[in-house]
Formats: C-alpha cells, sequence, structure tokens
C-alpha cells in the first residue's frame, strides 16, 4: 500500500464497539509491525467527549489495553478525506455513513467483518444492552477482523 493506513472504525454511539475495534487494531498494527492510525466515532452525538462504556474499558483491560482516556466523536464529512478506510460495523451504521460520505471521499468505505472472509455481511456483536460476556464477544470479532485487516494492509 502506497499509503500510510489510516482505519476510522464507526459505530452507533463510539462507547462500546468501536473503541474496542480501535484497540484490537492498534494492538495488532502494533505487533505486526504495520505503521498504521487508529481512530474510532459513532453516528450519532450522545456520548461526544465520553469515554467509552466501563464494560469496554474493562474488557480492553483484560488484554493489557487502556483505553479509558479514548473520547466519544461523532463522525464527519472530513473523515471521508482524512482515512484512508472508514468500517461501519453494522449495517445501519454503514447505511448512514453512505448517505452523509461526501462526493470528494476517497476512503474506502465497507462493513468491518467483511474483511474476515467467513463472517462477511455480519455485524460486530453490539454488547451495549447486555452484560460482560457480551463484551467478550464483542473483543472476539474485532479482534479477528483486526488480525485479518492488519494481514490484509501488509499484504
Amino acid at each position: 500500500m502506497s499509503q500510510r493506513p489510516k482505519v476510522l472504525f464507526v459505530c452507533l454511539g463510539n462507547i462500546c464497539r468501536s473503541p474496542l475495534a480501535e484497540a484490537a487494531f492498534r494492538a495488532e498494527a502494533e505487533r505486526a509491525g504495520l505503521d498504521a492510525e487508529a481512530d474510532s466515532a459513532g453516528t450519532g452525538n450522545w456520548h461526544v467527549g465520553d469515554p467509552p462504556d466501563p464494560r469496554s474499558i474493562e474488557q480492553a483491560k483484560t488484554h493489557d489495553i487502556d483505553i479509558s482516556a479514548y473520547k466519544g466523536r461523532q463522525v464527519t464529512e472530513d473523515d471521508f478525506r482524512t482515512f484512508t478506510h472508514v468500517f461501519a460495523l453494522d449495517e445501519a451504521n454503514l447505511e448512514v455513513l453512505e448517505s452523509i460520505r461526501p462526493a470528494d471521499g476517497t476512503a474506502k468505505l465497507g462493513m468491518l467483518m467483511d474483511v474476515v472472509p467467513d463472517k462477511r455481511g455480519q455485524p460486530v456483536a453490539d454488547p451495549y444492552f447486555g452484560g460482560p460476556d457480551g463484551f467478550v464477544t464483542t473483543w472476539d470479532d474485532v479482534h479477528e477482523a483486526a488480525r485479518a485487516l492488519v494481514a490484509q494492509l501488509q499484504g
């Protein structure tokens, strides 16, 4: 890849799934020696400036990753010009991203789980309304996608 990868992960509120996806990708990229940038955002504005959900913070901590300083933000049109890749974590957020994508947006847009061959079209599990076990499932999803994405970006 000629340009340094800059990857944005997008869910609804930017407090559960997308911060975990960002953290998993950062960790995998570092492990693999891939020079890449990562961020996360939400299509909604409810949690702008807020830290991740405490359950996300705890889940990341179990993998020796500290996301407590992450701050929620809402996706902007400029993100499609700044990032090389924008990944929605489910179909509903992909539809929102497609609707706000500017004509001059150059980022590749898609579903995150599409980078995992046997998971194409699947959403990342949304743990918000459940207990801590849901965050384990979400981590498993985003970690698997992060490994596949890093391999794809390196290849």
